[in-house]
């Protein structure tokens, strides 16, 4: 199946409003706010900087942006109108942050218009990045900065032992919901193939154990998307999410996945 937020535009307005769900609980996630402080801090943000968000959903993460030091102005772009009419909503009170519907690959702005492009969690979905980071060097000033934040999804796993049922439902997800799981591992590969020069690229652990809540929706997911898809019944799907909170019941549950940002210049 392809990956719903590649083909956004064309999706049920039911299976959008659960996305819209899942990107604010996944932004209002502790460790999730964590690693998108700690990469932002790595930005050299030059005074009155204008910033685009690529790929910005909800807007959680265009409204962080919105109030750090130095951002005069944030442009959030997205294919989805669904997404852009919530995060218009939610930023309602924010001056400096706009939202305009878009492609990733085709900005509808000029050359050199920006000093720093965010890619949060959008270049895995994408069936072409390499030209979405292309576009986003374009419309970059001499000296701009890029900050790209993605999922190693094929890391992310569920399992506390060999054969876990829940891992089949990581492997469904990924298969419906990330385009490339594996992106984040080439990542300053296609970054210095449009034209960038890395200067920081690290890894960032995320696990949950008690209390989670992101990769609970992945396990909800993985279970719809093989019900209905007519791999297993819906007794089974309702049974793996059960397991799941059975886990959290009796603390024994375990999701992880590594995420990884990269820090890049444009050169002058």
């Amino acid at each position: 199946m392809p990956d719903v937020y590649n083909t956004i535009t064309s999706t049920q307005p039911a299976m959008v409003e659960r996305i819209a769900q899942t990107l604010e609980v996944r932004a209002a996630d502790i460790q999730q706010k964590a690693m998108l402080e700690s990469y932002l801090a790595e930005v050299n943000f030059p005074v009155d900087a204008r910033v685009i968000e690529i790929g910005c959903g909800t807007g959680p993460v265009a409204r962080r942006l919105a109030e750090w030091p130095n951002v005069a102005e944030v442009v959030g772009i997205d294919p989805s109108a669904v997404l852009l009419k919530t995060a218009r909503e939610l930023s309602s009170s924010l001056r400096n942050v706009s939202f305009k519907e878009g492609s990733a690959n085709q900005l509808p702005f000029s050359d050199g218009f920006f000093d720093v492009a965010v890619f949060h969690t959008t270049l895995c979905h994408l069936s072409d990045p390499a030209g979405a980071l292309q576009e986003a060097y374009r419309v970059l000033k001499p000296g701009g900065c890029l900050a790209a934040f993605d999922g190693d999804y094929a890391s992310a796993t569920l399992s506390t032992s060999d054969l876990d049922p829940l891992q089949i439902c990581v492997n469904a997800f990924k298969e419906s919901f990330i385009h490339d799981p594996w992106l984040a591992r080439r990542l300053p590969a296609i970054a210095e193939a449009a034209g960038f020069m890395p200067s920081s690229y690290r890894s960032h652990s995320y696990t949950e154990t008690s209390d989670p809540d992101y990769t609970l929706t992945i396990v909800d997911r993985g279970a719809d998307v093989l019900a209905s898809s007519g791999q297993i019944g819906q007794d089974l799907a309702e049974a793996l999410k059960a397991e799941a909170r059975r886990r959290v019941a009796d603390r024994s549950y375990f999701g992880h996945i590594t995420y990884t940002s990269l820090i890049a210049g444009k050169p002058i």
